[in-house]
């Protein structure tokens, strides 16, 4: 799972290539089986193939690639179910779809840019659920993300040392 970790990458150009449904199966598998507080499950995955309603989803600040992965993931969260933990426990099961999803050679990202109204009416989602992301999935299209190339030069990753403290804030593991 760790090479899941290493290799994934935000993904924003997709084949037309549909998933089989053995595949998107296993992918929400891993969803279902994330951990919750007290163990409350308190999501809902609405699974958007539609092209027309992806197109919809792309009219978002920086979605437009979602109008071509083949897959869009509604993450829901039941806020009456978990008021304090439902944002945290969608996020936890999210993050085990795309890992999942990586480990199989699918490409996968994470989209917080969307109008919550709208996506709650075209979906029909019950009030009682909130949107807290979205995920794009499909298989990568080997083309160059310019966008992405500039922004891993220009933000680099943190060294872990500069994001770590032992015992209390600001106080680094002493090596050797």
């Amino acid at each position: 799972m760790f090479e899941a970790v290493q290799i994934r990458r935000s993904i924003r150009a997709y084949k037309p290539t549909p998933i089989p449904k053995e595949t998107l199966e296993k992918i929400l598998e891993a969803a279902r089986l994330a951990p919750s507080a007290g163990n409350v499950q308190p999501w809902h995955f609405i699974v958007v193939t539609n092209p027309e309603k992806r197109a919809t989803l792309a009219k978002a600040p920086f979605a437009k690639f979602l109008k071509k992965a083949p897959v869009v993931i509604v993450g829901c969260g039941d806020q009456k179910a978990s008021p304090k933990w439902f944002m945290v426990d969608v996020a936890i099961a999210m993050q085990n779809m795309v890992l999942t999803a990586t480990s199989m050679g699918l490409g996968t990202c994470w989209v917080g840019s969307f109008d919550e109204e709208k996506v709650r009416g075209m979906l029909k989602i019950p009030e009682r659920y909130r949107v807290v992301a979205l995920l794009a999935l499909g298989y990568p299209q080997r083309k160059i993300d310019i966008q992405g190339k500039i922004l891993h030069l220009v933000r680099r990753r943190r060294k872990l040392e500069t994001m770590v403290s032992f015992e209390e804030f600001g106080f680094a593991l002493l090596s050797g």
